[in-house]
């Protein structure tokens, strides 16, 4: 297997620091509003490379971060008279539903930030050990200096950054490489807690730090996140860390790109042109769709444009998944998924998650196969090991609705509608079709006999 490693700018084959068994941490929401479905791009890719390390064999431990504190939750819970957690609360369940909404597998943590400031006023007691750190009016900051390799991730210029010039805000440029906050000192009205370190809290890159070493350990194998947080985010996560324990601290590093909107610029909460999941399904759009829009549309490292001829596109393609499905009928036995279709799907996967060339291969395979079943020519095998390629894809896709295997009573009437029609009592086999049809059940007659499938 494959991947891009955004550390080296190359794709690298995958070898986890323990055989069988990756852990990874991937950057999840700031909650202080609904997460918008450029989030959940990532998200989404995400849920890809885990599926995809399942299918392979691996054993998987992922750790997803809930970053609920920081500077626009502060404003937003004192605005609305609420505590953090108070406030926090509705945006953290939206978030869990949304995933569930979009079939999103949940990790196996998902840590608080604020029910980690133990961690992460210790990391910063070893890095101010170290000499990494000094104190400003109660606040303690990183200095960059101190970290020679500072830059590496996001291939920036070490001899350029600005020595000594601070930033002590969660939210800012994408081009301030300058000293960042570690624990910031408290301000009048502002949430707190007491610590060794000063009353305050903690700046927003010292959190995942904190969060992955004590879930994942000092060194682990994958940590991803958009593209927007390779720097300054995840070049800081890097420096602190390594600062701290002197050991790497992540090996391959994954970054999505941008989901953009129909002017090409990156869909944010702060350019205002962002749509919620929620937007979308109270527009009409099925959440299969969504969810295959975004994780087809385009490879993770290519940036989407998002549109309604997307989405339409999507429901489309699924709808030919589903139709293929039923054609194929309920298949109750066990079969190997169809041996060289399944090598091209696995194959592309094992390329850095090539996702959009393995539909591609599944698509053509439908294609043929269609042309198998229209003619008769298509064996009971071979119609079983098809159906277990298709599920094969859909552990990856999970947007395909299987018929269900008939329960005795349609089974019954079918049986019986063929005995009349045997007799030549056809009013009685037209009487059973219909009564068939009203419990959602539609019959083919074809040479190769009867066919069925569940209408809506």
């Amino acid at each position: 297997m494959r991947l891009h490693n955004t550390l080296s700018g190359q794709v690298e084959e995958f070898k986890p620091i323990e055989v069988g068994h990756v852990r990874m941490y991937t950057c999840g929401p700031t909650v202080h509003d609904y997460a918008h479905i450029g989030n959940f791009r990532t998200f989404l890719f995400e849920d890809l490379l885990r599926r995809v390390l399942l299918q392979q064999g691996y054993r998987v431990t992922q750790v997803m971060n809930l970053t609920d504190v920081e500077d626009r939750i502060i404003k937003k819970a004192a605005e609305h008279g609420q505590t953090i957690d108070e406030f926090t609360e509705k945006y953290i369940e939206a978030f869990f539903e949304d995933l569930d909404t979009l079939r999103i597998e949940r990790a196996e943590h998902y840590p608080r930030a604020t029910e980690h400031i133990f961690e992460m006023v210790s990391l910063i007691d070893l890095l101010n050990e170290k000499g990494h750190t000094y104190v400003t009016d109660g606040s303690t900051y990183f200095r960059i200096a101190s970290f020679p390799r500072y830059g590496e991730l996001a291939h920036l210029d070490h001899a350029g950054l600005k020595a000594g010039a601070r930033v002590d805000v969660d939210d800012y440029g994408k081009d301030d490489p300058r000293d960042f906050v570690l624990w910031k000192a408290r301000k009048p009205g502002e949430q707190s807690w007491e610590t060794p370190l000063g009353i305050g809290r903690p700046g927003w890159h010292i959190e995942c730090s904190a969060m992955s070493m004590k879930y994942l350990g000092e060194s682990f194998d994958i940590h991803t996140g958009g593209v927007d947080n390779i720097f300054p985010h995840h070049e800081n996560e890097i420096a602190q860390s390594e600062a701290a324990t002197g050991k790497p601290f992540v090996r391959y590093w994954m970054h999505a790109q941008h989901l953009q909107d129909a002017m090409g610029e990156k869909m944010s909460k702060r350019l205002k042109n962002f749509t919620t999941l929620r937007d979308l399904v109270a527009e009409g759009y099925q959440p299969r769709a969504i969810r295959y829009a975004l994780l087809t549309g385009a490879h993770y490292r290519s940036p989407l444009a998002f549109s309604p001829e997307l989405l339409k596109a999507a429901d489309s393609a699924i709808k030919r998944l589903d139709e293929f499905a039923v054609r194929l009928g309920p298949i109750p036995t066990e079969a190997e998924p169809t041996p060289d279709v399944r090598k091209r799907w696995d194959d592309a996967l094992k390329d850095d998650l090539n996702l959009p060339a393995a539909v591609g291969h599944l698509f053509e395979f439908i294609k043929a196969f269609n042309t198998r079943l229209e003619s008769g020519k298509a064996t009971p095998e071979e119609r079983a090991g098809a159906m277990a390629m298709l599920r094969h894809a859909n552990r990856i896709l999970d947007v395909v609705e299987f018929p269900e295997v008939v329960d005795a009573e349609v089974d019954r009437l079918i049986a019986e509608r063929q005995a009349a029609r045997d007799r030549r009592d056809f009013a009685r086999a037209d009487e059973i079709r219909q009564q068939l049809l009203g419990m959602g059940i539609q019959l083919d007659d074809t040479k190769d006999g009867t066919r069925w499938k569940r209408v809506r």
